[in-house]
């Protein structure tokens, strides 16, 4: 299966979190972004039952994998990840914040190299180089 018309979607859609989170967590009446938080993953659970549904993928049978500590770590570090972003959201600019927020790639691309063992190339090394001079050009005041 082709993974880039996914990864487009992926970025069309993410491109919208920010901005609706920031206008929804500031300015006059906002709401809390634990709340918001809470609210837009209960979206998130709600859309994953219903493609869990539609397709027929099934979940107790993956509960007892050993994959799936990797799966509840996961969901850790995004609890944590998703809850510092919308909180940092509703106190700063979205075009800071999300800049910040999106080196993840950086450090993720990191940990694929030294954890899994994914190869480096010269192209890759100095897209990630770029990825981080962009930040910083966009993110600094």
């Amino acid at each position: 299966m082709n993974y880039l018309p996914w990864a487009v979607l992926a970025l069309l859609s993410y491109s919208m979190v920010a901005p609706l989170m920031r206008v929804a967590t500031s300015g006059a009446n906002p709401i809390p972004s634990n709340v918001a938080a809470l609210v837009a993953n209960a979206v998130l659970v709600l859309v994953t039952l219903a493609v869990i549904g539609a397709t027929g993928e099934g979940v107790v049978g993956y509960l007892d994998d050993p994959k799936m500590r990797h799966v509840f770590a996961a969901g850790a570090c995004l609890a944590v990840g998703i809850l510092a972003y919308y909180r940092a959201l509703s106190m700063g600019p979205v075009s800071i914040v999300a800049p910040v927020f999106a080196m993840f790639f950086v450090t993720s691309s990191l940990v694929g190299v030294l954890a899994l063992e994914e190869p480096v190339t010269a192209r890759k090394v100095a897209g990630v180089a770029f990825a981080v001079l962009a930040v910083l050009l966009v993110a600094g005041e």
